[in-house]
C-alpha cells in the first residue's frame, strides 16, 4: 500500500513543478506528517526530492528528474476510457484505478503538453444522469462491475415487477447508465437480456470465467433494445391538429421518434396546421404530454381524450378569466 502511494507521489511531483505538503496530503488522502515521512523515504531511495522552505515552499523533483514507472496496468487502462464519467467510476469502485491511470499518462507527457489533461477537463465533461433525476447507486453495482471486467459468471437473485424473485446464473457482458439508472446486459441461457441493477436482491461471483462473444457490441445492442422498448410501449394513438409552433414543439413533448414519424406522415391544410396520428403510451400519458402544448395543439380523437382536454381548457379559462 505504501509503495503504491510513494509511486503516486513521484508521479504527482513529476506532473507539477512544485506541490505543498497540504496539496500532497489531500491528493494522497494522508496526513502532512505522513507526506514528510514518505518524502524522506524517497530521498533515501535515491529519488531527488527537494523541499523548499518558507510560506511559498513545497516539494519538487530536482533537475527535471523523470521516472519510467509509467506503465499502465490493464485495470487502469480500461478505467481510463471511462474517466469522463467520474460518478460512474466511483459507483463501480474504479475511481482509484482511473486516478492512477491519469497520473501515469500525465507523467509520460512532454513538458509542453503537461497542461493538456487539465485543459481538456476544463472543456469537456460527460454528465450521464438525467438532469431532474438524482442518480442511485445500487449496493451490488461494484460486484457486478468486477464480474463484467473479469468475465466472471454470477449467481443472482432478481426481483421481478410482480414482486416475486427468481434465481439466475448470468454472464455479465456490460453495464449501461441511462438517465441515472443502472442496467446490466447479461446472457442467461444463451440470450442477452437487460436487467435493472437496483432490482438485484443479491449477487455472488462463481468460479471460472465465461467465454465472451467477440462479435457482441454493447452500444449497438443497447441502441436496438432501447428503440424496440420505446416502440413497444406506444400502444395507443391520438389524432391531433397542430399549429406551426405546435409541430415544432411536439418532438419535445412526446416520444421524439414517434413524433418525427407522425409529422412526416401528417397532412397540412391551407392555414398551416398539420394533422397527425401520434402513437402514445396511453391516453393518460398523452393527456399530460399534449396539455403542455397549450393552444398550439387541438386533440381530434379519441373522443374521451378530446373531452378531457376540453374540460382542462375550461378550468384554465376559469382560472385566468
Amino acid at each position: 500500500m505504501r509503495a503504491a502511494r510513494l509511486i503516486r507521489m513521484v508521479l504527482l511531483l513529476q506532473t507539477r513543478r512544485s506541490m505543498t505538503a497540504a496539496e500532497l496530503a489531500e491528493r494522497l488522502e494522508v496526513s502532512e506528517r505522513t507526506v514528510a515521512r514518505d518524502v524522506l523515504a524517497l530521498s533515501e531511495a535515491g529519488i531527488p526530492v527537494y523541499a523548499d522552505r518558507g510560506r511559498a515552499g513545497g516539494y519538487r523533483l530536482v533537475g527535471g528528474y523523470r521516472t519510467r514507472l509509467t506503465g499502465l496496468g490493464r485495470d487502469e487502462a480500461e478505467a481510463l476510457f471511462l474517466s469522463g464519467v467520474p460518478a460512474a467510476l466511483r459507483d463501480m469502485g474504479l475511481a482509484d484505478a482511473a486516478s492512477a491511470a491519469r497520473l501515469k499518462v500525465a507523467a509520460a507527457l512532454t513538458p509542453e503538453l503537461a497542461d493538456a489533461p487539465h485543459s481538456a477537463a476544463q472543456r469537456f465533461h460527460l454528465d450521464a444522469p438525467g438532469w431532474w433525476q438524482p442518480p442511485t447507486t445500487p449496493e451490488v453495482l461494484p460486484e457486478l462491475a468486477e464480474a463484467v471486467w473479469g468475465d466472471r459468471p454470477v449467481a443472482a437473485r432478481y426481483r421481478r415487477r410482480d414482486g416475486g424473485e427468481v434465481e439466475r446464473t448470468l454472464e455479465p457482458y456490460g453495464l449501461v447508465l441511462k438517465a441515472g439508472v443502472w442496467y446490466l446486459v447479461a446472457r442467461a441461457d444463451g440470450d442477452p437480456r437487460v436487467y435493472r441493477v437496483d432490482r438485484f436482491a443479491s449477487v455472488a461471483p462463481l468460479d471460472g470465467r465465461f467465454e465472451r462473444d467477440g462479435e457482441f457490441d454493447l452500444p449497438s445492442f443497447w441502441e436496438e433494445r432501447a428503440a424496440s422498448f420505446a416502440r413497444s410501449i406506444l400502444r395507443e394513438t391520438a389524432v391531433v391538429r397542430l399549429t406551426e409552433a405546435g409541430a415544432r414543439a411536439l418532438r419535445y413533448a412526446a416520444d421524439r421518434a414517434a413524433a418525427e414519424e407522425a409529422l412526416e406522415r401528417g397532412e397540412t391544410d391551407g392555414r398551416g396546421r398539420t394533422t397527425v396520428t401520434l402513437p402514445v403510451e396511453s391516453l393518460d400519458v398523452a393527456y399530460s404530454q399534449l396539455l403542455a402544448l397549450g393552444p398550439e395543439c387541438e386533440v381530434l380523437g379519441p373522443p374521451e381524450l378530446r373531452e378531457r382536454m376540453a374540460r382542462a381548457a375550461e378550468r384554465m379559462a376559469g382560472l385566468y378569466a
